[in-house]
């Protein structure tokens, strides 16, 4: 956002810039912090720092400031130098602005939402067909931490060709795609016909797996529905009902592990997980791989109130989103955000076929960014 015209003054000492928009807001920059990020101090194609904070001055000072258009010339008093900032750059880095993340809507009570209705659904054909309605469903997949896609081809390669155009799929030891569907003496109860409660997939893997996809080739008629739950919501509403709860899953550190044949998996983190500001990054639940925890008898009990707590919110149908995918149909999720399970179904009968694979989280997100500033610079044109 670029303001229109910055109000009457801009006032600075030696320590601080403050800058006054017409909009009535303000902005206050420490002189080091100016310095940090002289716009002449970053290579002019990659954007990247030229210097080092070790070359900085110890204690930066501003002699003088004077508005010059649409930009702010600073003076520095004891260095030569003159350098100018932007104004609409200096608006978009002023304290308390929107973080360039997207930004998260919760959803709940997921029961009462239909998946059709209240979530992004487009063709392939449609995301394919140009970045427009590309970026407003990726978009919606960013915000709502899931997205759902049909009329993907229900061939072995149908999942990897949609997820091109959504982010790079990483690699685990189930190759780049993994199928789910009922075996005999399954590794993973994945792959059998169980009914699966609330979890998030490989919390025992460094780095998580960002999102997940998952791609119905064969569905089956009865069972097998596919739930999924807004962890972050619900991790918020555990910090408002039960609070000293919710402080012990965010501070214990829980052991994940997992063994097979070709593998052998093992991290520590908390069932939820905070950023800096305090606010919910990150829900980590699996209960099949939880293994024992490392904590004294007298810290045990606390815990295990607290995980039950989780445990029996996950159980709640109210939170649970239902719905059944069909051939051909596929949905994208967050998978340290949106929790995901399923009905049982009777593979004996009626065979259920699902492919899946991992995507990483920054991609996803570059993605979304790199339409948006394509978007942008035809709009500009």
């Amino acid at each position: 956002m670029t303001p229109a015209v910055v109000a009457s003054t801009v006032d600075a000492d030696r320590a601080a810039l403050i800058v006054r928009w017409d909009d009535g807001s303000s902005g206050e920059f420490a002189s080091v912090w100016l310095r940090d990020n002289l716009p002449e101090d970053r290579d002019g194609f990659s954007g990247q720092r030229l210097t080092d904070v070790a070359d900085l001055p110890v204690e930066p000072r501003i002699r003088a400031a004077t508005l010059t258009g649409q930009n702010i010339q600073l003076d520095w008093q004891d260095e030569p130098r003159v350098s100018l900032f932007a104004l609409d750059w200096l608006y978009a880095h002023a304290t308390g602005r929107r973080s360039e993340l997207p930004p998260v809507h919760h959803w709940l009570e997921g029961a009462r939402l239909d998946a059709r209705r209240d979530f992004a659904w487009q063709s392939l054909a449609a995301i394919a067909s140009g970045p427009h309605l590309r970026s407003a469903w990726l978009a919606r997949l960013l915000q709502d931490g899931i997205a759902f896609l049909s009329e993907v081809p229900t061939i072995e390669s149908g999942i990897l060709d949609a997820m091109a155009l959504v982010g790079r799929v990483a690699e685990t030891n189930y190759g780049l795609v993994f199928d789910v569907r009922a075996v005999p003496q399954p590794e993973n109860l994945a792959y059998s016909d169980l009914g699966l409660g609330l979890h998030t997939d490989n919390p025992y893997r460094e780095p998580v797996p960002g999102y997940q996809a998952l791609h119905t080739l064969l569905a089956a008629p009865d069972g097998g529905d596919s739930l999924f739950a807004d962890g972050f919501a619900l991790a918020e509403h555990l910090r408002q009902t039960v609070p000293e709860a919710f402080a012990v899953l965010t501070r214990t550190p829980v052991p994940f592990r997992y063994r097979s044949r070709s593998a052998e998996l093992y991290a520590e983190r908390p069932l939820i997980a905070l950023d800096c500001a305090g606010a919910v990054s990150a829900v980590h639940y699996n209960s099949r791989s939880i293994g024992p925890l490392r904590l004294s008898a007298r810290d045990c009990p606390r815990f295990y109130v607290a995980y039950r707590h989780m445990a029996q919110l996950l159980r709640e149908a109210r939170w649970q989103l239902a719905t059944r995918l069909g051939n051909g149909e596929l949905v994208v999720f967050d998978n340290q955000r949106v929790l995901h399970g399923r009905t049982g179904f009777a593979s004996a009968r009626h065979p259920r076929h699902l492919r899946g694979c991992y995507l990483t989280r920054d991609s996803v997100l570059s993605e979304q960014a790199l339409l948006q500033r394509r978007i942008s610079s035809a709009e500009a044109a």
